[in-house]
């Protein structure tokens, strides 16, 4: 059996006859940019979350920098991020003119609380958690600690949307958040699309004027700011879709308890998922010492994996100077040494899991005949 590691061409045409008509009606209005569909959008998705403001924009990357913007992130201040995650996180702090500084992550794959504090200065202005793999970082205690210390919190919830912790919403937690709508998101777009979410009126209004070239109306531009806003087609497109995310994240749980259920007494490692935090499993993702010769395996045998991600952040050759010793972040390196990353999305079958789970076990007990 052939198991694809994503297919979005069989949640469209489950979907087909919505989303067309949805795509008609954006043409046939010349809706293109901002205005009714982005609105409407936007509503939707503040509704479904429990904030008060959505600020739809042109991608995830986007939706950071303007949030940093409006935060008043600039030269010579210095935000807290996790040192594995994809580079959005730490370049949006440092396109801003700030500093990343790298905290280690802990065994869930996300921000180590413990190791916050001591990472603290005079210049830190705030931290951005990530809720990597759609598992939620202990907000929890990084909201203590911000609050001691004065500190804002940014959730980076681009693989999390819908994940919970104690039964409230990542992206609720934090004074903001951000969110990207990218296709392949369990939340996603036909292209690029982002989103800031925010209960601070003052903050949601200074980031959407951020994102319109500085204007709250046409001519009016009272700050200079940048062109990112929500075209009408992807607005759309997440409207039909937003309906059905709770469902799709539903399977994608189903899905990982299968993968659960059979992997746990295996060769292979699984990230810890406290109790209490709730997963919505964009990706799901093993540990393996040899991974490289683990995906050859499954490719051979008509599974398809990715590696998410292969390098951690102060590893990249953009970072190497500004970092601490590379022993500071040894779970980061580990894990992203040995991860890889299984077929998860809301259409994969039950039968192709099982397909998976065959070739791991057999690429288990051949390991355990060589021994």
């Amino acid at each position: 059996m052939n198991v694809p590691f994503v297919d979005l061409h069989r949640q469209y045409l489950r979907y087909k006859d919505e989303l067309d008509a949805a795509m008609a009606r954006v043409i046939a209005e010349t809706a293109f940019i901002s205005g009714t569909y982005a609105q409407k959008f936007e509503e939707e998705f503040a509704a479904w979350l429990g904030v008060e403001q959505v600020i739809g924009c042109a991608n995830g990357t986007d939706a950071l920098e303007i949030m940093l913007d409006a935060l008043g992130v600039g030269p010579g201040d210095e935000v807290l991020v996790p040192a594995m995650t994809w580079i959005s996180t730490a370049e949006a702090v440092g396109t801003r003119g700030a500093k990343a500084v790298f905290i280690d992550i802990d065994d869930t794959a996300t921000m180590d609380p413990n190791l916050i504090e001591p990472a603290i200065t005079e210049r830190t202005k705030g931290i951005i958690p990530v809720h990597l793999y759609g598992c939620p970082a202990d907000m929890p205690r990084i909201m203590d600690i911000a609050k001691r210390r004065g500190l804002f919190v940014l959730e980076d919830c681009a693989q999390s949307h819908g994940a919970t912790i104690d039964g409230k919403k990542v992206g609720t937690w934090g004074h903001t958040a951000t969110f990207s709508f990218y296709p392949g998101k369990n939340l996603g777009a036909y292209g690029d699309a982002g989103g800031m979410a925010t209960n601070d009126a003052a903050l949601a209004e200074k980031a959407r004027m951020i994102a319109n070239h500085g204007q709250p109306k046409k001519h009016t531009h009272l700050i200079e700011g940048r062109n990112s806003r929500l075209d009408g087609l992807q607005a759309a497109i997440l409207s039909v879709k937003l309906p059905h995310l709770d469902s799709w994240n539903d399977q994608r749980k189903a899905l990982a308890h299968l993968y659960d259920q059979n992997l746990k007494e295996s060769v292979f490692e699984l990230l810890e998922r406290p109790s209490n935090r709730d997963c919505v499993h964009h990706l799901y993702v093993i540990q393996y010492s040899n991974r490289d010769h683990l995906s050859e395996f499954l490719s051979h045998n008509g599974v398809h994996t990715a590696v998410h991600y292969p390098n951690a952040l102060p590893q990249m050759p953009c970072y190497e100077s500004a970092t601490a010793p590379t022993d500071v972040y040894s779970k980061s390196l580990r894990i992203s040494h040995k991860c890889l990353s299984l077929p998860m999305f809301p259409e994969l079958t039950e039968e192709e899991v099982y397909s998976v789970i065959d070739s791991l076990k057999k690429f288990e007990l051949q390991k355990l005949r060589a021994k």
